[in-house]
């Protein structure tokens, strides 16, 4: 599978309708469950989190002003929004760092993942801004039955390439859908969301944060140019080294360094290869590649390590011989503000030592 189909669902796993839905909870359905108390929750975030890079983020107050409704166009047509929501839901894990840099108030309730080791919010998330929200699974199967029971009083859809999310979550609560997984680089889909929601002042609050960070890492390498990086996953018993959603090679030509051509190749889809044809990646001093969080995340990126060591092409590689493979969190490769700067964290650290 590409990286892409990493993302979308492998199976129709709908409950029902969003509409029966809403008329049994109203009758028969509880609230969502409390949050974790703190210790609970400090426990779930460190047995996920350990050794993971986590980026100094500022405060995001939420920011609620106005009244009334708005009418914004979209892909899927026009929708009004409530132009100063109370109760913002993400339907997919990065849509809710979006909602947070955007400086949404957040429902009582998020998703997050329901597989890859997650059992709470990435670990790079602003943590702070999450620490009373209650948590529920909603990927690779929806549970639109939390989404109803989170109450929420808007939602921001980025997973605008499944019809079906895009006809029902509107019958929960005024919706925002756009296909943020359509290939175009994550940072344009946040611009142009900003934009239509009346809040690009926060997305150049964001935008001037990861150019300065930027610059500081960038001073501190003395030829980015000599340093020849990649991403690279492994997927169908084959490595990819595309340029994905624009978070890792934005980062890698952001700093000056050398994007591997084979990353570029196939307009910066990259090449899928195989055991016999690895040698290609012959010349990459860094290779960073996603694994799952915890510790069995730790084991499984560790296994595929070891089998690819069986391969004497993959052994004899520069990043192998120079200790130059890079591990990094799964959800960063999708796109959003933290995982943005959480990825140039992971390249400093990496580059600089």
């Amino acid at each position: 599978m590409t990286p892409r189909t990493t993302l979308r669902p492998r199976a129709a796993a709908i409950l029902a309708g969003a509409a029966g839905l809403m008329m049994a909870a109203s009758c028969t359905t509880d609230a969502p469950a409390a949050p974790e108390d703190a210790a609970e929750r400090e426990a779930q975030v460190s047995e996920q989190c350990q050794d993971a890079v986590v980026p100094e983020l500022p405060e995001l107050p939420p920011v609620a002003e106005g009244a009334g409704t708005q009418t914004v166009a979209t892909g899927f047509g026009d929708v009004d929004l409530p132009v100063a929501p109370e109760a913002a839901l993400g339907m997919y894990t990065t849509d809710v760092d979006i909602l947070i840099w955007l400086r949404y108030p957040l429902a009582a309730s998020q998703p997050i993942r329901g597989d890859a080791g997650y059992t709470t919010f990435p670990c790079f998330f602003p943590q702070e801004a999450l620490a009373d929200v209650a948590t529920f699974a909603n990927y690779p199967e929806y549970d639109y039955e939390s989404v109803l029971l989170a109450e929420p009083d808007f939602i921001l859809n980025g997973l605008g390439y499944d019809p079906d999310v895009v006809a029902r979550l509107p019958e929960i609560a005024p919706t925002y859908s756009v296909d943020a997984f359509d290939g175009r680089p994550w940072m344009e889909h946040f611009e142009e969301t900003a934009a239509a929601l009346g809040r690009t002042e926060y997305f150049e609050e964001w935008k001037a944060l990861y150019d300065e960070r930027v610059a500081e890492v960038r001073a501190k390498i003395e030829d980015p140019a000599a340093i020849t990086v990649a991403p690279v996953g492994y997927w169908e018993d084959q490595f990819q080294t595309g340029c994905y959603a624009g978070v890792e090679c934005q980062v890698f030509e952001d700093l000056g360094l050398t994007v591997a051509p084979t990353s570029l190749a196939n307009d910066r889809e990259g090449e899928a290869l195989s055991g016999e044809t690895v040698g290609r990646m012959d010349g990459i001093d860094y290779a960073f590649m996603i694994r799952n969080t915890g510790e069995e995340g730790d084991a499984q990126f560790q296994q595929l390590l070891d089998d690819a060591a069986q391969n004497p092409l993959w052994a004899d590689l520069d990043f192998v011989q120079g200790d130059g493979i890079v591990g990094y969190e799964m959800e960063m490769t999708f796109g959003s503000p933290s995982g943005q700067l959480a990825f140039l964290d992971v390249v400093e650290r990496a580059v600089l030592g």
